[in-house]
């Protein structure tokens, strides 16, 4: 279910919401309700809509990860936003916490990506293969404690389990990540994976726009001071 809690803004155009970790993005085989069907429950009831109701999916975020996840309201919004999304002018920031130091403070993964779908794995190569897809991201370790190292991440592209299997390509798997080598595995089967911020130009005001999600509680992310990362306000 998804309540006024989990929306961080919302006006005649957009809607962004905090999905919950484990919550499908999208429908799969699960059958378990996705964040799509819950928000379109949510504006039907809330605005208390007959028949169907549009919300345009403009990006996903894999099941396990928590954080923003942004919906058009129109099929106006929905294009503008996902040609945005084409030419790379929406800008989104992740924080990972990861179970070893990276081998640099800082740094660039490039990787081939080639996906697994059997064993639903996205595994990196240094070469180009048959199926694969250029892969690229930016990290910046921003703090560490107790072992546990916290990271700031900007993807450049937007792959199939991009963060979580070029994180363990330099054998700094995920927290919680079972599937890409964390030995810390989470009650709940969640990753300490957040999609914390997004920026981008409204499609029908535009106008710029920060938004953050909330902030993840549990254990690990616990260690570390979030709420000071999320400083500057979002534009509403």
């Amino acid at each position: 279910m998804i309540t006024e809690a989990d929306i961080l803004y919302e006006d005649n155009h957009i809607l962004i919401v905090n999905k919950p970790a484990c919550i499908p993005t999208q429908g799969d085989d699960s059958g378990d309700p996705s964040l799509d069907f819950l928000v379109k429950d949510f504006i039907k009831k809330k605005y208390n809509k007959p028949g169907d109701v549009y919300v345009g999916l403009i990006h996903r975020i894999d099941r396990p990860v928590s954080g923003i996840v942004l919906f058009a309201k129109t099929s106006k919004a929905a294009a503008r936003l996902s040609d945005n999304f084409v030419t790379r002018d929406i800008h989104k920031t992740y924080y990972a916490i990861v179970e070893k130091m990276p081998p640099a403070t800082e740094g660039t993964l490039t990787d081939y990506l080639w996906k697994e779908k059997k064993e639903n794995r996205s595994y990196c190569f240094n070469r180009e293969k048959p199926g694969s897809k250029w892969a690229q991201l930016h990290y910046k370790l921003i703090a560490q404690t107790d072992k546990l190292f916290l990271l700031e991440i900007n993807p450049v592209t937007g792959r199939s389990h991009q963060i979580r299997a070029q994180l363990s390509n330099i054998h700094c798997p995920i927290v919680g990540d079972a599937k890409y080598g964390s030995k810390l595995p989470l009650r709940d089967r969640d990753i300490c994976l957040l999609a914390a911020k997004i920026t981008f130009t409204h499609p029908v005001k535009k106008e710029p726009m920060t938004v953050h999600s909330l902030i993840p509680k549990n254990k690990f992310w616990d260690r570390f001071d979030l709420k000071s990362l999320f400083s500057d306000v979002s534009s509403q």
